[in-house]
């Protein structure tokens, strides 16, 4: 991909499917399904939420021994 080709995709457009708002720049990748383009904000989201499972798991493992 030549410089030409970044610097278009980086102005691109696009709707994010999960927030169906519009962004432009690089895209996230979705956690869902690892291959969805998400706006960066929902990728965000998207981690916090591991995130947060990751510590309530933590979190019984504790409770359970």
């Amino acid at each position: 991909m030549n410089e030409k080709e970044v610097n278009k995709n980086e102005n691109e457009l696009k709707t994010c499917p999960r927030c169906k708002k519009t962004y432009t720049g690089y895209p996230a990748i979705s956690r869902k399904d690892n291959k969805t383009e998400i706006c960066s904000e929902c990728g965000t989201a998207e981690a916090l939420e591991d995130f947060n499972n990751y510590l309530k798991g933590q979190e019984k493992d504790k409770k359970g021994n």
